[in-house]
């Protein structure tokens, strides 16, 4: 037993095509979302570093580049789908790590389980890299969404995924970070989109003033 199965598996994260069953212009894999989010959550500790903030990079890195491995095994899920009901998340989530588990268990060597454990382990915690984490997540979504919309994408469900992301990023508002994205990178995001920039614009200054209140 070695690592070449685990190496061999990462290929299979090119073929996991995101928000399935959905039309869209530009295809996006769970391999292109891993390395997008690791950079975005790069770029969101030097920010907290640049605020005083103490960033453990090796668990950062980690944990954004890890943080959707799992779905190799079961695939990306429609977020509808997958938050039906607490029973529904329930038992995808015991799937999920049964099925890690026992990858885990039978194909990586001793020495390097704990390590594997840690990494396929739930990245989004109480930690100031778990929260970098959840608005990295967030901010490929948004860039995701942002670049269906801007084609002139129909279906709705891009739009819900721009406002899901962005309520979720001022869940962490307080941070350094989320602060910087707000005040730097939103305004040149919602000025760069010609066709929807009124509504989006619209959505965002709804968003952010209710979690003003």
């Amino acid at each position: 037993m070695g690592m070449h199965q685990y190496l061999k598996s990462l290929s299979d994260l090119e073929m996991i095509n995101r928000a399935p069953g959905y039309f869209k212009f530009e295809k996006h894999t769970v391999a292109a979302h891993s390395f997008k989010v690791a950079q975005a959550a790069q770029l969101l500790g030097d920010i907290e570093e640049n605020a005083g903030n103490e960033v453990n990079w090796r668990s950062l890195y980690e944990k954004a580049l890890n943080h959707d491995y799992t779905e190799r095994f079961i695939g990306d899920i429609k977020t509808p789908v997958k938050y039906a009901t607490p029973a529904l998340r329930s038992m995808l989530a015991e799937v999920d790590q049964s099925l890690t588990d026992n990858f885990i268990d039978n194909e990586i060597p001793q020495e390097f389980q704990a390590a594997y454990r840690r990494r396929f382990g739930e990245g989004k915690d109480s930690s100031l890299e778990g929260k970098i984490l959840s608005v990295a997540d967030k901010i490929d979504l948004m860039y995701e969404s942002f670049g269906e919309i801007q084609k002139g994408n129909p279906e709705p469900v891009y739009m819900e995924i721009y406002r899901e992301s962005l309520r979720t990023m001022m869940d962490f508002k307080k941070m350094a970070s989320v602060q910087y994205f707000l005040n730097e990178i939103l305004p040149e995001l919602l000025a760069d989109n010609v066709n929807e920039s009124n509504q989006l614009t619209t959505i965002s200054n709804q968003i952010i003033a209710q979690y003003k209140e």
